[in-house]
């Protein structure tokens, strides 16, 4: 390419000189080509140790003058094609007129001038989007695909010089991470070393330093270990590969593909060697990191953050921390963790401005709210852009109140006393009519209908309590007074301090009449619930009356939701659970229902209403505790992870006896699922509630390590799983709040309590305390580098089970053994996933659905069937290989659906491997009958449709039928319908019966289909070492088969069929385009009912003696070296269309030589398009052969039964596809670790 002119003081140092004139010179790299010897290897070394080979191309062209000792490099090039493009085009353009030049000064600048214009010029046709990566960096990433064979659609984000360690030796050299692979290249002194890796692949990651490796970062696959280090930043590149491995486990588990964010703000300054994608990678870190702290929903971008001071009213204080800009908040964090934390939505704001500085208040920010609040951030470096954005963000937030939205409200109201929801009656709390529900927030979806939950249900159905009026309604009264003293101080809402105060406060229990406004504020969801007025309602109106497999199971479950409270001993709790379960399924089809949503909404219930209960969940199921409530509860895992890992570190003595055990993966489950309130009485298990929302999956973790170390001298002496969770589950149901005012509910855990002793309480309250005091230094940053940790270790441990599981399905039925089933799903599952990253569409990952059951997960469409065909297939018939790939993935496909399963797949490549002579002979014979052989091979295009439309209309049993609707209904409701099981039953049943099919149970073939086969069997056998031998042979035993037909005729009784069957083709429309496949239908089906054919062909020789004899001296005349033969005429260009191959009808008169029969029946065939020209003259309607008679012929002849007898090592072929996709020279010393499932 065109450099813009540089200087070049050395010339000749690392370079030699090919070709000069008066004005250019052009050099080539020493080290790059042939020979070169030491000094070539020393360059070559340096050039990727120093970088100079992502900068350097091994080609340029300098221009020089003849006094000046300066040089100016004008061109380099990365082969000797293209820059000898460039210097052809200065000899031929620029050399005459610079000869006319006297002053060399105006030369130089007249060639500056010119390549300064070309570039220009070339620019203009350049893309935009092209010009947000730096120079440097594209020509990195060009090198990179250049090295690697990656396609263009593969994105660099960013490489690092490093070393690899190979053995103990380290190779200098360049680690690039693209979006979906690891690389590294390296060339030392004529070593080369290449490594390839796909992050779905790595199981883990982790930065160390040892003796042997100081400071690294290894990274593990299934087979290996790679370790690299000498990082310049070693933090900055391991936490990029670990944002990328992430997006590889999001792909590997929800089809979350990477799309890279466009719509990134524009650098202020120009970055230098930073791509657009590592800043896109660096603000999804940011946005997570900053969504995460705040509790912000899911769409909330980060736009910036600075350092500041927040004025901080209720301690007289100057906190310092950051401040954090987004679309719609206003966010800020003290450095001190639990000095203060804020968050102001822009939809509060109502005065932004620059206060006067003083010297308590340097550079001053006023942020005024609705609340009459006031907050002041002090010592800003860039006040007035910072003043700008948020005047730009205010502008854009709406101004209107969203109805239904009162609970914001009493707030305001400057009094913090007054309860939000008038008391009801509690004497008959059914007997309140819905509208008097309602009154203080309207929100009846279904009115007239269902009765709708308008506020907890605790509040309707809360009894008479002599509780209420003794010390434990004192108490809560003074949590209440304890909580108004904290608004008056701190603000109340989302505006207000959140502090240490506040923690301690929760720490203490939150009593019930704020408990819930309280987790709507500490969860986030009020933010959702108010910035989607009526989403609730929609949804409800969408599901109301919807059944699918989700719905199915809430009903299961609802009356198994906390059945002891006598809020869901009725219908209206039981209904205001069905409805928010249920459109909460209706909103994410993804996880729809898990088992243990249904007791944690219950709970929500029964202090928020049913809007709250929704947003409450969705804050839990996507927020809080992320795939926790998917179809495989990767997320509880994950955390079950982190458990263990935090048991060893913290009790590494009961770690030990605990994993002897196994009880750790037991407990933790339903304890973290359900937030304890499966296991532990209700008025306990809502204050571990209450923490779990301010602090998140930090508190679940440090109180399940408590209990562990409560009972850890019990938990030592035990002796098998079942005596520790007995010890467990007592002492959680002696697990008590003494201070609950709600009349005690029966607990329905399971009676462990064994003996006369009276059980040992245990307050709730100093359970949360001995948590805080021995396991507080719990980060929330630590446990999210633990969960990415963890998230790889379970999502691949998931993926191998999977790997398992359909190996397992498969094994019994197939040839191949269990390592070459695993590898073969290592190859399948790579296809799968290369579409959906690499493919033009990403309709491949659309076509996952995790509710499937794991055989079905993974389909792969005809086209990458056809490369995995190509690529394995022990049967390569060059260029017709795609065609035959395009049959069998027909026949493969019973269903119809256009994809095919693993077990498909394995299915077909096992008759191919591992079927015995008959087998592989069958394979090939189905290949070329319908559906395999496409009608569209031998038809025109509409003809094929209602061909193929007849034929299924005709064959299709009632069985068949009701597959067919089955597998509609599948697609239609997505994996959700109870029909899909029982479809995929029949399905598998369906198959272990298509066994029992024999030979005799094949149709037979006609003519076309026959030459089709010939043609296929000639292609097959064009790149074999005995080649001329199984042509000889295949034309010996064609030109039987032929002649088998022929007689086979003799013996069909049908001359008035035939007689119809000419009048019909004598009469048809010739341009008709329904007729044809009708006819040819009719006419294969009368072939098939020939109830003598197969007895008499097979003695056919002896009856007509004369006639064969005549036969086969027409034939023998072109028979030698296989010239003449039929099989001459079926190697001509595939794009021929295949009805018109000579028919043996023809041939046998021996009226012409095969290579003109070829030629004329083109012509009949495609310029006389009608149906009587193709089925009369071309095709022998009547001739047919069985494929009994096939195989019988084909074991006469030696070579064929060897070429099919033949044993081939998949896994060598295997081996050798892995090497190919990734396009590598063999000359290289590569070290490839390739894809691994």
């Amino acid at each position: 390419m065109w450099l813009g002119p540089e200087e070049v003081l050395l010339a000749g140092a690392l370079w030699v000189t090919e070709r000069a004139n008066p004005f250019f010179l052009l050099q080539r790299r020493r080290g790059h080509g042939k020979g070169g010897g030491l000094t070539g290897l020393l360059v070559g070394t340096l050039d990727v140790v120093l970088d100079s080979s992502a900068r350097v191309a091994p080609y340029r062209i300098l221009h020089q003058t003849q006094d000046s000792q300066v040089y100016w490099a004008v061109a380099c090039g990365s082969s000797r094609k293209e820059i000898t493009k460039h210097w052809e085009w200065l000899e031929n353009n620029l050399l005459q007129t610079l000869s006319i030049f006297d002053n060399e000064e105006d030369i130089t600048t007249f060639v500056k001038g010119k390549i300064h214009g070309i570039i220009a010029e070339e620019n203009k046709n350049q893309q935009p989007q092209s010009e947000e990566d730096p120079g440097k960096f594209k020509e990195a990433e060009l090198k990179m695909r250049k090295q690697f064979g990656m396609p263009e659609v593969e994105k660099l984000v960013n490489y690092y010089s490093c070393s690899y360690w190979k053995g103990r030796v380290p190779r200098q050299g360049w680690l690039y991470l693209t979006v979906n692979h690891l690389c590294f290249y390296s060339f030392l002194l004529g070593k080369e070393v290449t490594l390839v890796i796909q992050w779905v692949d790595v199981t883990q990651l982790e930065k160390n330093a040892t003796l042997l490796f100081p400071e690294c970062i290894k990274v593990s696959t299934r087979d290996s270990e790679l370790y690299f280090s000498m990082f310049l930043n070693i933090n900055e590149t391991f936490k990029l590969m670990e944002q990328l491995a992430n997006i590889a486990m999001r792909q590997l588990l929800d089809n979350e593909s990477f799309l890279q964010d466009k719509s990134l703000p524009k650098p202020r300054k120009p970055l230098k060697n930073i791509s657009a994608l590592k800043r896109d990678l660096d603000a999804r870190a940011k946005n997570e990191c900053y969504r995460a702290t705040f509790r912000l929903p899911k769409d909330e971008c980060l736009d910036g953050h600075t350092d500041c001071t927040l004025w901080t009213p209720f301690n007289k204080m100057h906190i310092p921390g950051q401040m954090f800009v987004s679309n719609n908040y206003i966010c800020f964090a003290s450095k001190a963790e639990e000095a203060c934390h804020l968050i102001i939505p822009l939809r509060e704001v109502t005065i932004v401005e620059k206060a006067d500085s003083s010297s308590v208040l340097p550079s001053p920010l006023s942020i005024s709210t609705k609340s009459k609040m006031t907050f002041f951030f002090a010592n800003l470096r860039d006040r007035d852009f910072l003043v700008q954005r948020i005047s730009d963000f205010l502008q854009r937030t709406p101004s209107k109140k969203p109805c239904g939205s009162d609970r914001e409200w009493k707030w305001n109201l400057g009094d913090p006393g007054c309860e939000e929801v008038p008391e009801l009656p509690s004497s008959s709390p059914l007997a309140v009519s819905p509208p008097s529900a309602l009154n203080n927030r309207p929100v009846n979806f279904c009115a007239g209908e269902v009765p709708t939950a308008s506020q907890g249900l605790l509040k309707l159905f809360r009894r008479n309590s002599e509780e209420l009026l003794g010390p434990k309604g004192a108490k809560e009264k003074m949590k209440e007074e304890s909580w108004n003293i904290h608004f008056f101080e701190y603000g109340r809402g989302m505006c207000m301090y959140r502090t240490g105060k506040t923690r301690e406060l929760v720490q203490k229990g939150i009593p019930e009449n704020l408990r819930g406004e309280l987790w709507l504020l500490f969860s986030g969801a009020w933010n959702e619930m108010f910035t989607h007025p009526g989403y609730y309602g929609d949804l409800v109106e969408k599901s109301m009356g919807k059944y699918n497999l989700a719905t199915e199971e809430i009903e299961r479950d609802l009356h198994r939701s906390m059945p002891e409270h006598p809020a869901f001993q009725n219908e209206l709790g039981i209904a205001a659970l069905r409805r928010v379960l249920t459109a909460y399924a209706f909103r994410n089809p993804t996880i729809g229902y898990c088992q243990a949503m249904n007791i944690v909404t219950s709970v929500l219930l029964l202090y928020c209403n049913e809007e709250e209960a929704f947003w409450l969940l969705v804050a839990l199921c996507e927020r809080m505790l992320p795939d926790y409530y998917n179809t495989r509860v990767v997320g509880a895992l994950v955390d079950q992870g982190i458990f263990e890992e935090l048991t060893r570190e913290y009790l590494p003595q009961l770690s030990e006896k605990m994993q002897e055990l196994g009880v750790i993966s037991t407990i933790s489950l339903s304890w973290f699922l359900t937030l304890f309130l499966s296991v532990m009485p209700f008025e306990s298990a809502v204050v571990i509630v209450d923490c779990f929302f301010y602090e998140g999956i930090k508190f679940i973790l440090q109180v399940s390590l408590a209990i562990l170390d409560a009972n850890m001298e019990k938990l030592l002496q035990c002796c098998d799983e079942g005596e520790a969770m007995t010890i467990l589950g007592r002492y959680l149901d002696n697990v008590v709040n003494r201070q609950s005012v709600s009349p005690p509910i029966p607990h329905l855990h399971a009676l462990l309590t064994s003996g006369d002793d009276p059980p040992l309480e245990i307050d709730i309250f100093d359970l949360i305390k001995t948590s805080y005091e021995k396991f507080s230094n719990l980060k929330a940053d630590d446990i999210e580098q633990m969960r990415f940790k963890q998230r790889l270790k379970v999502i691949q441990s998931l993926e191998d089970t999977a790997k398992k599981s359909v190996v397992r399905a498969v094994s019994s039925d197939i040839g191949f053994s269990i390592e070459e089933l695993e590898e073969l799903y290592v190859v399948f599952k790579a296809k799968y996933l290369m579409s959906c990253y690499w493919g033009n569409n990403r309709a491949a990952a659309a076509r996952r659905d995790q509710s499937l059951p794991y055989l079905e997960q993974y389909r792969i469409d005809m086209e990458q069937f056809k490369e995995l065909f190509i690529s394995l297939t022990p049967w390569s018939c060059g260029a017709h290989t795609p065609v035959l790939a395009g049959r069998l993935f027909r026949l493969l496909d019973e269903n119809r659906d256009s994809l095919i399963n693993f077990k498909e797949f394995v299915t077909g490549m096992s008759g191919m491997y591992h079927g015995d002579l008959t087998d592989k002979l069958k394979i090939l014979y189905k290949l070329h009958l319908p559906p395999a052989l496409n009608p569209e091979e031998t038809e025109s295009a509409l003809e094929a449709t209602s061909y193929f439309t007849e034929d299924v209309t005709t064959e299709e049993t009632p069985e068949d039928k009701g597959r067919r609707n089955d597998n509609g209904q599948e697609k239609e409701e997505k994996g959700t319908s109870p029909q899909d099981y029982r479809y995929y039953l029949r399905m598998w049943a369906k198959e272990k019966e298509s066994k029992k099919e024999t030979i005799k149970d094949l149709p037979k073939m006609s003519q076309e289909q026959f030459i089709e086969l010939c043609k296929t069997l000639y292609n097959m056998f064009s790149e074999d070492p005995v080649e001329q031998e199984l042509y000889h042979a295949i034309a010996t035993v064609a030109s039987l088969l032929l002649r088998i037909g022929e007689v086979g005729k003799k013996f069909s009784s049908r001359p008035v069929r035939k007689s119809e069957d000419c009048k019909t083709n004598s009469t048809q429309d010739p341009v008709s385009e329904e007729e044809s496949p009708t006819s040819e239908q009719s006419q294969n089906s009368a072939v098939e009912q020939q109830p003598q054919a197969d007895h008499e062909d097979k003695t056919c020789g002896d009856p007509q003696p004369e006639k064969t004899q005549q036969e086969n001296q027409t034939l023998g005349d072109g028979s030698g070296e296989g010239q003449g033969s039929p099989l001459q005429l079926l190697s001509d260009d595939e794009t021929k269309d295949d009805m018109s191959m000579s028919s043996y009808s023809m041939v046998s008169t021996g009226s012409l030589q095969c290579e003109d029969i070829a030629d004329d029946t083109v012509l009949v065939g495609c310029e006389g398009g009608s149906a009587a020209a193709r089925y009369g003259s071309t095709i022998d309607t009547d001739w047919s052969i069985s494929f009994e008679q096939i195989l019988a012929s084909m074991l006469t002849e030696t070579a064929l039964v060897n070429y099919f007898e033949k044993k081939v090592n998949i896994l060598q072929k295997i081996k050798e596809q892995k090497k190919v996709e990734r396009q590598f020279s063999s000359s290289s010393d590569y070290e490839l670790s390739s894809v691994s499932g």
